[in-house]
């Protein structure tokens, strides 16, 4: 099932199912007006009753009580999460980042071959150890995020801006010091996550060891959606995860190149930290999934779609005000 936050014209977000054939949002508390389909949030903290309930109400759709999926406004499925830890799942991405930096900090030597050359035989910009014996992550700002076909607004104080292909799962239950077995229960459902990096910022602040600060933070650089879909609707090891930009495809992944899962995510934060529903755990960027990686960054007015099979497509334009 495919749940969303939706809003029509001026009037405040609903939560919404999204029907069978995905032509209809139906306004779950328009049907049943109980508490919990007030908002994503408190539908995620019930679990199982709201799950259910929303189950049946799409399955004999009203049509008073729906509408069509082009008269609506899809928001980002929880406005403000409580919490959204960023991983570094792909080890394909943490490989051709590496890559690039190297050579690009070779181009600026006077003899870039015997640079590179030096580098690698140096071991320079490898993944470090750590990587490989734990996931690592920053905390995104949560005030900053914003939902499919919204705009980014590229912040005044970049010059090159990227986009980053990722997906998340939401947490249903709370829990501390899980086993990754315990954590698969505690995941609610999926959403796609592109993760705006101002990558020039991003570039001066980690040699201080504090992680990306503004290179991440500043609104409208945390897209998420464009839905919920349930985790007994989607496998996330056997998905296809799609950039486009401007309707070309630049790079195409898949979840089951995950070195570190969702559960191992959950597991590693977890320990002596209790976790609560709603809180996003994103899988960090799927090789060749950011301009990084391939050398390309975002132009003002490029629009960006992040598709992730089973979930949907993420869509923005980038706006680089005057």
């Amino acid at each position: 099932m495919k749940l969303v936050t939706f809003t029509i014209g001026s009037g405040e977000p609903r939560v919404g199912a999204i029907n069978l054939d995905e032509t209809r949002v139906v306004d779950l508390a328009a049907v049943d007006n109980q508490p919990y389909f007030s908002d994503m949030l408190g539908l995620i903290e019930s679990g199982d009753v709201a799950v259910n309930l929303a189950k049946q109400i799409i399955s004999s759709i009203d049509e008073r009580n729906s509408h069509p999926l082009a008269d609506v406004k899809i928001k980002s499925p929880i406005l403000a999460p409580p919490q959204i830890r960023d991983f570094l799942c792909f080890e394909e991405h943490l490989i051709n980042a590496f890559a690039m930096l190297r050579k690009k900090k070779a181009e600026a030597e006077p003899d870039p071959i015997e640079a590179l050359k030096r580098f690698e035989k140096e071991g320079a910009f490898e993944p470090p150890k750590i990587w490989y014996e734990q996931p690592l992550y920053y905390k995104a700002s949560r005030f900053g995020v914003i939902g499919t076909d919204e705009d980014v607004i590229w912040p005044h104080f970049s010059e090159s801006l990227d986009y980053e292909m990722e997906f998340g799962a939401w947490l249903g239950k709370p829990g501390k010091d899980v086993t990754p077995e315990e954590a698969t229960d505690m995941i609610f459902g999926y959403s796609i996550f592109n993760d705006i990096s101002a990558r020039d910022t991003q570039a001066r602040e980690m040699p201080a060891g504090f992680g990306p600060g503004k290179g991440k933070d500043f609104e409208t650089g945390m897209i998420i959606g464009p839905c919920i879909v349930t985790a007994d609707s989607f496998d996330p090891y056997n998905c296809e995860l799609i950039v486009r930009v401007n309707g070309d495809e630049v790079s195409r992944g898949n979840g089951g190149s995950m070195y570190w899962k969702f559960e191992d995510c959950i597991a590693h934060t977890s320990r002596a930290e209790t976790l609560y529903p709603g809180e996003f755990f994103c899988s960090g960027t799927v090789g060749g999934g950011s301009g990084l990686e391939l050398d390309r960054f975002l132009e003002p007015n490029d629009v960006v779609e992040l598709e992730v099979t089973g979930i949907g497509v993420l869509r923005n334009r980038i706006i680089r005000p005057d």
